[in-house]
């Protein structure tokens, strides 16, 4: 969840904003030869899943300068109400820090090797958000970040309002080198309707959709691995980050707040 700039593109991702009005769900069976193969449809109310869940905890910054501590295992910050998966960003002093969040990653838990994931999620608003569906190495094989690589479904600055962005990052593509490969895309209602966020990654390419809508497209250039670390197994994190050298880069509106990333369903399938 490294830096990305929304203003690159920007004409583009508005002739791909009409991909917010599809509200059909997605079939729990896509019409293609996937099979699922884990997921979490959030139906009892308390806690996440500890089976399929844990937390990363801590107020460190998480390399970005964040301004929230995510904590682990606690009601207030990751709730599991009617339905629906809540992650609440809340101002309060907590360890330090003036907010508060989670972040729910798979590790050990769900952790895949090429396959489609989709997340159908409500996005927090206003200046300072900063929410992530992302992927990460399970094992870091090639060496640390970002060697190893790291796949970014969806994420929103707060202070760019409706703008998606989906970003790769490897050795060779990486925001320290302004190399880094990104698309982005225009969704006005994403902070009030549910859209699903979708990467389908097998071992020549990654493709990252909203609602159905391709956006970006990653190729495996048979080059190494300084380009395509991505033949070893990832898993998912869900988080929303508070300010940040990125987030906040134009403050934090503490007005807002509380906000939640409300997660409907998170879905895994792979080839049959």
């Amino acid at each position: 969840m490294k830096q990305w700039c929304y203003f690159v593109s920007i004409l583009s991702a508005l002739f791909f904003w009409n991909c917010s009005k599809d509200k059909t769900p997605v079939p729990k069976t896509p019409v293609d030869d996937y099979q699922l193969v884990w997921s979490d449809e959030f139906s009892t109310n308390g806690l996440p899943d500890l089976s399929k869940w844990s937390f990363d905890i801590g107020g460190g910054g998480w390399g970005n300068n964040e301004a929230q501590y995510y904590t682990g295992s606690r009601l207030k910050n990751a709730e599991v109400k009617d339905g629906y998966l809540n992650i609440n960003a809340i101002k309060e002093d907590f360890e330090g820090k003036k907010y508060t969040s989670a972040r729910l990653v798979t590790k050990a838990k769900g952790d895949w090797l090429y396959g489609k994931f989709e997340i159908r999620a409500k996005l927090p608003e206003g200046k300072g958000m900063w929410p992530a569906i992302w992927m990460l190495p399970t094992d870091w094989e090639y060496g640390g970040w970002p060697v190893s690589g790291e796949i970014d479904i969806m994420e929103n600055l707060g202070y760019i309002p409706y703008f998606i962005a989906a970003t790769v990052q490897t050795q060779a593509y990486n925001f320290i080198k302004s190399s880094y490969k990104q698309n982005i895309i225009a969704i006005f209602d994403c902070y009030t309707g549910f859209h699903t966020y979708s990467l389908e990654w097998d071992s020549n390419e990654l493709r990252i959709y909203a609602d159905s809508k391709l956006y970006h497209t990653f190729k495996n250039e048979g080059t190494g691995i300084e380009v395509w670390p991505f033949d070893k197994r990832f898993h998912l994190l869900l988080n929303v980050a508070v300010g940040g050298t990125f987030g906040g880069a134009q403050g934090i509106d503490d007005s807002i707040f509380p906000q939640s990333m409300v997660i409907d369903y998170v879905r895994v399938y792979q080839k049959k």
